[in-house]
């Protein structure tokens, strides 16, 4: 008689198997950084055991937008104007509380046209998870320079970039973002970690991921490249995410060598020392070394900044737990007493 063998299926707290977190087949050219990015997102949501459909994925243009596609083919996703994915962030948070988002740009879509409305999202403590896939270029429409690319770099179609650098962890931590990462595609156990931990927090979590264009800013000598980032990569700590203390006391860190972070929904963040003795709970240490890592050319990666988060969005507006996309008309329009008494209250 034949012997079947049964398979054991991996699969999370919630029952579901990384599967379940997948998203359709990638159009974006192979080598991709944002590829990286788009695995790690779905490997950190499953491992938190989050039901895919509690979460939205929003985006604007670029290729970086065309990301969302990529992971949780089961979740709510939405592709904004150039530079307005966080405007629908804004909107999705106050249509339902109860989910989580993550955003999805690129260095031009944050930086350029969308500038002004990324640092309105940080101002007004959005609760999402803010990813900034950041490549130094224009990649879906062949390669221009944009905000982030170095000064002096110099691309086959456009020549030499002559204008300095914009930092976008820079521009979150002088904005108000009260966890503020950077991450590099080379460096996935560094990224799903960071992705875990901002998942695990209420307030807006920015992460800047350097994330290297193959096709129009690979150089060698680029500063979004592969090579570069592998040679320059400065990792602040070792990272790592633990949903219960039980779970970290297994690893019996050394003490004195690490420093522990309780996130919003309890759980934990360890932050292992390496080289240096960085608090980032210190605001103006977090600036110097974003200064430090632009003028050195090299990439400060880890938790650049946390704090205490101040009230969200939803917070200050006192918006009720029950979903507000849920309401039906007569429960959100005001009834004919109720208007009678705003008009009398304004004679």
């Amino acid at each position: 008689m034949d012997k079947t063998t049964e398979v054991k299926v991996e699969r999370n707290l919630i029952g579901l198997t990384p599967q379940d977190y997948k998203g359709r087949p990638t159009t974006l050219c192979p080598g991709c950084g944002h590829n990286v990015v788009s695995n790690q997102i779905q490997a950190a949501v499953y491992e938190l055991g989050i039901l895919p459909e509690k979460v939205a994925k929003l985006s604007g243009i670029g290729c970086s937008s065309k990301s969302t596609n990529y992971f949780l083919e089961r979740s709510f996703g939405f592709n904004s104007l150039h530079g307005r994915m966080p405007n629908l962030a804004t909107g999705a948070s106050f249509a339902d509380t109860t989910v989580k988002i993550i955003g999805i740009s690129g260095d031009g879509d944050t930086a350029s046209i969308g500038m002004g409305h990324f640092k309105h999202v940080i101002r007004r403590n959005v609760p999402m998870v803010y990813i900034i896939e950041n490549n130094g270029c224009y990649g879906l429409t062949k390669g221009q320079f944009s905000a982030t690319s170095d000064q002096g770099l110099v691309l086959k179609h456009q020549g030499v970039n002559l204008l300095p650098p914009l930092d976008l962890c820079m521009e979150a931590l002088i904005s108000g973002a009260s966890f503020v990462a950077r991450t590099f595609s080379g460096d996935v156990k560094q990224m799903k970690e960071l992705i875990k931990a901002a998942l695990s927090q209420n307030g807006i979590a920015v992460i800047d991921v350097i994330s290297p264009c193959v096709t129009f800013n690979n150089r060698d000598d680029a500063l979004q490249s592969y090579v570069w980032g592998r040679e320059h990569e400065a990792p602040i700590q070792g990272i790592s995410h633990f949903s219960r203390r039980e779970d970290m006391e297994v690893v019996n860190f050394e003490e004195g060598t690490y420093r522990e972070i309780q996130l919003q929904d309890g759980s934990y963040l360890v932050l292992k020392k390496i080289d240096k003795d960085y608090d980032p709970t210190d605001r103006n240490a977090a600036l110097d070394l974003l200064t430090e890592s632009y003028k050195y050319h090299y990439f400060a990666t880890g938790l650049i900044y946390f704090c205490e988060v101040p009230p969200t969005i939803q917070e200050q507006y006192d918006l009720p737990e029950e979903p507000l996309n849920r309401l039906t008309a007569d429960r959100l329009r005001p009834g004919k007493e109720s208007l009678e008494a705003i008009n009398v209250s304004l004679y």
